[in-house]
């Protein structure tokens, strides 16, 4: 993809304390929806490492800092945050080959911006921004990318395109009586386009493109993380989920990501974890409750795990 162009905005000053400052940044001057990213740089220098925080579907650079305090604290720290908004938009899957283009696309800019040489790479994304982050650490180890993350943690989701899309499928049946919930329906109707069938029809696609796969005996994807630092949070509060949407355990990311995670942990990766937590989950900006939020997260003892990693 060419590079038309570039613009940065520079915004408010976040922490008069620690000197802090925002900026956004668009790669292509034609197209100020998405390809680009807020960056938020800490008050000195040298860089510690930088953090790529990608958001959850349908979610702006801007939402995400007001659902976490994580790019503030970790600019405290010296930690330089990029949140990107890829080529694919705000309504991007985050794991299919346009996106992760983008993503490393976007990489090579912050990094050559930045001037990036041998500091420590984080990665992190909530939801759906999770499934981007776990699917390119696992390309980037498998096709040698030049920046490898030096730790990963997601924020509970969606890693098996096949569960997910049954769980889907099985909220709109279930709705026989009611109105099906239309998140399900657009659901259903996006991963079918996104991996061209259903898993009947399309299976190898459903195995190719998921981070994870239950039905893959062969652990394709998650393989290539054995070495790699991970952590999957989850608020698995599965009485809200059936009061609240009617969901069960067969609807929840949490199956996902204890599944994945137990593999890594049998394929000898000591340093993958399933982070489970109460009553953590709630919403900016009238903290509804919500256990599919950002705000499960530690953030200071995250911070303290991520820079303890080699």
């Amino acid at each position: 993809m060419r590079i038309f162009g570039l613009i940065i905005i520079t915004f408010l000053t976040l922490s008069q304390s620690f000197g802090q400052k925002t900026a956004k940044i668009y790669i292509d001057i034609n197209n100020p929806t998405s390809n680009c990213y807020l960056a938020i740089y800490p008050g000195t220098l040298p860089l510690k490492g930088f953090m790529f925080l990608i958001p959850s579907f349908g979610e702006t650079p801007e939402g995400v800092q007001i659902q976490t305090d994580l790019s503030e604290l970790a600019a405290e720290q010296g930690i330089l945050t990029i949140i990107p908004t890829f080529i694919t938009g705000l309504k991007s899957f985050g794991i299919d080959d346009l996106t992760q283009q983008s993503f490393r696309e976007i990489i090579e800019d912050v990094a050559s911006r930045n001037k990036l040489i041998d500091l420590k790479f984080y990665l992190g994304g909530f939801s759906m921004g999770g499934s981007c982050a776990v699917k390119f650490a696992e390309l980037a180890v498998k096709d040698n990318f030049k920046f490898k993350p030096n730790a990963v943690f997601v924020i509970d989701p969606p890693l098996d395109f096949e569960r997910f899309y049954n769980s889907n499928k099985r909220t709109v049946r279930l709705s026989v009586n009611s109105q099906p919930n239309q998140e399900a329906v657009y659901m259903v109707d996006r991963i079918e386009k996104e991996m061209n069938g259903t898993p009947e029809t399309a299976r190898q696609n459903y195995t190719n493109y998921s981070p994870y796969s239950f039905s893959d005996t062969k652990q394709t994807a998650i393989k290539y993380l054995k070495n790699t630092p991970i952590r999957f949070y989850t608020e698995p509060d599965i009485n809200w989920w059936l009061k609240e949407r009617g969901g069960d355990y067969s609807a929840m990311n949490a199956l996902d990501g204890s599944c994945m995670i137990n593999e890594l942990n049998r394929m000898g990766n000591n340093n993958a974890f399933l982070i489970t937590t109460q009553n953590k989950g709630f919403r900016k900006p009238d903290n509804r409750r919500h256990p599919h939020s950002w705000s499960i997260v530690d953030n200071n003892e995250l911070l303290k795990w991520l820079q303890s990693q080699k």
